[in-house]
């Protein structure tokens, strides 16, 4: 008999769901299913697990305060690493974690290596994993998150999924749709529960020194975030994409949130004298709050992030996404997001038909309602009742 067979067998699973998270995307996933966890009837137990991979604990406290997420029940503190030392350094910690607390499930959210690493442990271990966020699929193999994502969905017992779309790619992988439950997306719980407390634009600007006049006098401005390695860890690709920055700088004001990584490499390759500062606002990481109100408010995004790609078309926000491929394709088929790679040309065209007033306004996607989360806590609890088949 096969593990996933005599888990099917087993009687109604009892003990916490214990809840992993390890970087920043994972925050905002998980306030909402604790939530919906506890305020279910009957609540459902839940052990909230911090790996640590996102390791600068100050922005860590930040977030987990404007999210309303409690404290960590359990810190593996893990810290920096390749991804081979992370990933196995969190299997290492995380392993004495759950078998000193028996969990019903291992609730792992997103494409973290953390997301990866609990997984493996958990399912070698004959404890079931329930993914959410499952389904989603760039088709480049070259990005570590794509690796993490189709690997957990293989040996994940529950799969929740975001689009309708995730279903037929998790069916092409030979994935039972039995495993299967579409529920929605929990990061755009946590943006509609938020969005009334979102710090306004003006106030981040003004705390980090930018005259937000230059704001008012262009009429608006627009939201960067660069972080991956195909964009940032190249010299030529980051100083490429500088450039064609400035130029939409010099039409709209723009505010760039830098990641610890994109800094830095922005230093080492001595690339800081393409950013002209008088129009370009440069921010450390910011907090949730700030992040959901600069967006909010911008005229337009530009970014590699996948969760701003969801939430610039939850907001009705036009994003121009820098990457080739995208594994949220229901962000540019509905909502406002728009592939333009890092070619120049259509960086400059598509910043210039949402200047016009032309750009995506698209649609909220089904399910992209709040109560994700509801409908997770409500499956799972059935699940588990009926054993974790």
């Amino acid at each position: 008999m096969t593990t996933r067979e005599q888990v099917a067998t087993a009687a109604p699973r009892t003990g916490p769901v214990m809840c992993v998270v390890g970087a920043r995307p994972n925050f905002m996933k998980m306030a909402p299913i604790l939530r919906a966890l506890a305020t279910h009837q009957p609540p459902l137990p839940a052990l909230l697990v911090h790996t640590g991979q996102h390791y600068d604990q100050g922005m860590s406290h930040q977030l987990f305060d404007d999210l309303g997420l409690p404290r960590p029940d359990l810190n593996l503190e893990v810290g920096s690493g390749s991804h081979a030392v992370q990933t196995a350094e969190v299997m290492k910690r995380f392993e004495p974690a759950l078998d000193a607390h028996q969990p019903s499930c291992v609730l792992v959210v997103g494409d973290v290596n953390s997301t990866l690493a609990c997984t493996l442990v958990a399912v070698k271990k004959s404890v079931p994993v329930v993914h959410v966020e499952a389904g989603l699929r760039s088709w480049d193999r070259k990005m570590p998150e794509e690796i993490n994502r189709v690997l957990t969905d293989q040996v994940a017992d529950r799969l929740y999924t975001t689009e309708r779309s995730a279903l037929d790619n998790l069916l092409r992988e030979g994935i039972d749709e039995a495993r299967v439950c579409f529920a929605g997306n929990v990061m755009i719980d946590s943006l509609v529960a938020n969005k009334p407390k979102a710090r306004p634009a003006a106030e981040t600007l003004q705390a980090h020194g930018f005259d937000p006049s230059l704001v008012r006098q262009a009429g608006g401005y627009g939201v960067v975030t660069l972080h991956r390695p195909s964009n940032v860890d190249d010299a030529d690709t980051l100083r490429a994409l500088l450039s064609v920055l400035g130029e939409v700088a010099a039409q709209l004001p723009l505010v760039f949130a830098l990641h610890p990584r994109t800094r830095n490499n922005i230093e080492r390759f001595g690339l800081a004298g393409l950013i002209d500062t008088q129009r370009t606002a440069l921010l450390p990481p910011q907090g949730y709050l700030e992040m959901l109100g600069l967006m909010r408010d911008a005229t337009l995004v530009l970014t590699d992030s996948g969760g701003l790609q969801e939430e610039t078309t939850a907001l009705g926000v036009p994003c121009l996404t820098l990457r080739e491929n995208t594994e949220r394709p229901i962000t540019a088929e509905q909502g406002t997001n728009t592939l333009v790679g890092r070619d120049r040309n259509a960086i400059l065209a598509g910043a210039a038909e949402i200047l016009r007033g032309d750009g995506k306004r698209g649609r909220v996607p089904e399910f992209w309602d709040g109560h994700a989360a509801d409908r997770i806590a409500a499956d799972l609890h059935r699940w588990l009742l009926a054993g974790a088949p």
